[in-house]
C-alpha cells in the first residue's frame, strides 16, 4: 500500500518511502500485438452485446415518435440515479444511450452495466495505445498494474451483463455474483489510481487519467443501481442456523475435488509436477502455470515438490482457471521472493512473490514468503484477485503488507500469516477460519497494524472477517511488546469494514484496539467491531470510542459476517479443510 514508516506523529499517506533514481526502459514488457489482439476480440463482444441490448430497447419503443434533440431524464431515470452516489454523472450517460428515453428501471439496470463496460473497454484499447512510451520502473509498474486490472474489470462487466441483461444468452451468474463482480470492478479501478498516484505527475500519469476519467464512478454507479434493484442490502445472505456443519469444501468443488484437499500428497493424481531436481514435469513453477491449459471446466492440479522457489513474477493470471497448487507442507514447499517497492521501485501491487487472479484458485500445505524485511516497507507475499479462492493450511510470511486480499470471494483455513504493518490488506470478500496471525517486530517507531481493509464504496459486499482465530506475538515482538503496540486494524478507504468473532487475542493488542489512519479520517463511516473475543487482549472497556466501531452484541449481527452470510452466494459456500463452521459455534 502507498504509505512509508506509520509513526504517531507523521502518517506518511500517499508519499513514496524514497527517491528513486528513473530507470529507463525502453521496450514495453507487454507485447503490443498481443494486446491488440486481446482487446479487438473485447471490442468486438462489446458490439455483440451493445447491438442486442439496444435492438431490444428500439423494438419496445417502436412508433414511439421521434425523441427530442435535448432529451431530459425519464422518471425511470431519475429513479434510478437518485440511489447512486454520483446523480448527475449517472443522468448525463443514461440520457446518451440509445433507447434509453423508453426503457423502464428494470432495463437501466443492463444499460448501466453495458455502457460502463464499454467505457471500461474503451480505456483499455486507449492505454495499450502508450505502451512503447519511454517509461521508468515504477511508472512503467504503474502502467501494467492498469492494463491487467482494465481487462480484468472488462471480464467482470461482462460477465455481469451476461447475468443481467436480458436477451443476449444464458444468464453466467447469481445475484451475488453480481455484486462480487462489480465489487471487485470497482476495486480494480481505485488500484490502478493508488499505483499512478504512487508515481507522481508526467506524460503516462497524465495520459492515464484523461482515459480512466469518470470509470471508477461508472461502476460505483452500476454497483448503486444493481444493488438497489435486488434488494442488495450490505449484509445480504442466506440464513444459517449457528450450529457447526461438517462440510469438508465449498458446495462449487466437486466430490472428486474434495477428496483431493482431504487426500494426502501420495493420494494425489497430479496434472503437472514441479520439482527443482529435474524429477518431475516440470523445473520451475512458472512453466508449470505456462503449461496448464486455459479456462479449464475441470482441477487442474500442480504438486510442488519440497523446495525453495524463487522465481520472478509468479501470477496465475485470470484465464488459468480452477488450477490447484499442492505442496509437501508448510516450511516443505516454499516460494519466495524479495520484490519490494523501495529497492525495485514498482507498485505495491507489483511486488507480490505470488499472485493469482485466475477464478477457482486453490493452495495447500505451502509457504508464501516475502523475504525483503520490515527496512523495505511494502512487499507482499501473496497477492489474490481470484473469485471462490481457497487458501488451507499454508504459511504466509512478510512484514509489510504480507497478505493482499485484494477482490472478489476467499476463504483462508489453518493459515498461518505473519507480519508487522497492514499484514493483512485488500478488498476482498474473504473470511479466516482457524488462523493464526503473528504479530513480528516492526521498526523503530512503528506499530503494528494487523489489518487495513479498503471498502472505497458502502455498495461493496466487502470486508475482512476473523473468525475462531488466534492472534499471537511472535518472540521477537514478545520481548519488547511494551514499545511497539499491536492494533487490529485503521481504516485505509472511507467505508474500511473488519471484524473479530470468537477470537483469541493476546496481550500484546493494544487496549485501544484500533488505530485512526489519518485523523479523524473514515472514524464515522468505516465499520469495526468486535464479538465474543477471549484472552487477555480481548477486553473492550478501553477501546476507541468511534462512531463506526462497535461492541456487537447481538448473535443476529455476527452471524452476518460468517462464512454462511458473508461470503455465501446461491451455489457456493466456502469453506475448506476439516469441519468448518457455517455459522457461529
Amino acid at each position: 500500500m502507498d504509505y512509508g514508516r506509520l509513526d504517531e506523529h507523521q502518517p506518511e499517506r500517499n508519499q513514496p518511502d524514497v527517491q528513486l533514481k528513473p530507470e529507463v526502459n525502453a521496450g514495453s514488457s507487454i507485447s503490443k500485438i498481443k494486446l491488440l489482439v486481446i482487446i479487438a476480440l473485447i471490442l468486438i463482444v462489446l458490439s455483440l452485446v451493445s447491438v442486442g441490448l439496444v435492438v431490444h430497447l428500439r423494438t419496445k419503443s417502436a412508433g414511439g415518435g421521434s425523441q427530442s434533440i435535448h432529451p431530459r431524464p425519464t422518471e425511470a431515470m431519475s429513479r434510478v440515479c437518485g440511489r447512486t452516489r454520483y446523480r448527475n454523472l449517472c443522468l448525463n450517460s443514461l440520457l446518451n444511450f440509445p433507447g434509453s428515453s423508453s426503457a423502464s428501471e428494470k432495463d437501466m439496470i443492463h444499460i448501466s452495466v453495458n455502457m460502463t463496460l464499454q467505457r471500461v473497454g474503451r480505456a483499455l484499447y486507449t492505454s495499450a495505445e502508450i505502451s512503447n512510451v519511454e517509461m521508468d520502473t515504477r511508472v512503467r509498474s504503474a502502467y501494467e498494474d492498469c492494463l491487467e486490472l482494465l481487462e480484468d474489470s472488462v471480464d467482470q462487466l461482462s460477465r455481469s451483463l451476461f447475468s443481467v441483461a436480458p436477451s443476449v444468452g444464458e444468464r453466467v451468474g447469481s445475484s451475488e455474483d453480481v455484486m462480487t463482480w462489480l465489487s471487485a470492478a470497482l476495486t480494480n479501478q481505485d488500484t490502478c489510481t493508488d499505483g499512478l498516484l504512487e508515481v507522481g505527475n508526467g506524460y503516462v500519469k497524465e495520459q492515464m487519467d484523461g482515459k480512466l476519467k469518470d470509470l471508477s464512478e461508472l461502476v460505483s454507479n452500476s454497483l448503486a443501481i444493481y444493488a438497489a434493484a435486488n434488494d442488495g442490502g450490505e449484509f445480504k445472505g442466506v440464513p444459517v442456523q449457528n450450529r457447526r456443519r461438517l462440510m469438508s469444501f465449498p458446495e462449487w468443488l466437486s466430490l472428486e475435488e474434495r477428496r483431493l484437499l482431504e487426500a494426502g500428497v501420495g493420494g494425489v493424481q497430479a496434472d503437472i509436477v514441479v520439482a527443482k531436481d529435474g524429477s518431475g514435469t516440470c523445473k520451475t513453477i512458472g512453466e508449470a502455470i505456462k503449461k496448464a491449459p486455459e479456462s479449464s471446466s475441470r482441477r487442474i492440479i500442480i504438486y510442488v515438490k519440497a523446495g525453495r522457489y524463487e522465481e520472478d513474477n509468479l501470477k496465475v493470471g485470470r484465464k488459468k482457471t480452477n488450477l490447484m497448487f499442492i505442496g509437501d507442507g508448510k516450511g516443505k514447499t516454499v516460494i519466495t521472493g524479495g520484490v519490494n517497492r523501495v529497492v525495485n521501485g514498482v507498485t505495491t501491487f507489483h511486488t507480490a512473490s505470488f499472485a493469482a487472479t485466475g477464478t477457482g484458485f486453490i493452495a495447500r500445505d505451502m509457504t508464501f514468503e516475502n523475504y525483503a524485511g520490515p527496512a523495505n516497507h511494502q512487499a507482499v507475499a501473496l497477492r489474490i484477485g481470484a473469485d471462490h479462492a481457497v487458501v488451507y493450511r499454508c504459511d504466509i510470511i512478510g512484514y509489510q503488507d504480507t497478505l493482499y486480499v485484494h477482490s472478489n470471494r476467499q476463504f483462508f483455513r489453518e493459515c498461518n500469516i505473519y507480519g508487522t504493518v497492514d499484514f493483512i490488506f485488500g478488498n476482498a470478500a474473504v473470511v479466516f477460519q482457524s488462523c493464526n496471525m503473528y504479530a513480528r517486530k516492526p521498526m523503530a517507531q512503528q506499530k503494528v497494524t494487523i489489518t487495513a481493509q479498503n471498502r472505497k464504496d458502502p455498495n461493496q459486499n466487502t470486508g475482512i472477517s476473523i473468525h475462531a482465530c488466534r492472534l499471537l506475538a511472535q518472540p521477537d515482538l514478545e520481548a519488547s511488546k511494551a514499545s511497539f503496540p499491536t492494533f487490529l486494524g485503521r481504516p485505509w478507504k472511507l467505508y474500511s469494514r473488519t471484524v473479530y468473532m470468537q477470537s483469541y487475542m493476546g496481550d500484546h493488542i493494544h487496549p485501544r484496539g484500533w488505530l485512526e489512519w489519518d485523523g479523524t479520517f473514515a472514524l464515522d463511516t468505516l465499520y469495526y467491531g468486535e464479538y465474543m473475543n477471549s484472552g487477555p487482549g480481548a477486553a473492550t472497556g478501553q477501546r476507541i470510542k468511534w462512531p463506526g466501531y462497535r461492541v456487537i452484541t447481538a448473535t443476529v449481527e455476527a452471524t452476518r459476517f460468517t462464512v454462511g452470510q458473508f461470503i455465501y452466494g446461491s451455489s457456493w459456500l466456502p469453506s475448506t479443510g476439516v469441519a468448518f463452521l457455517a455459522g457461529l459455534s
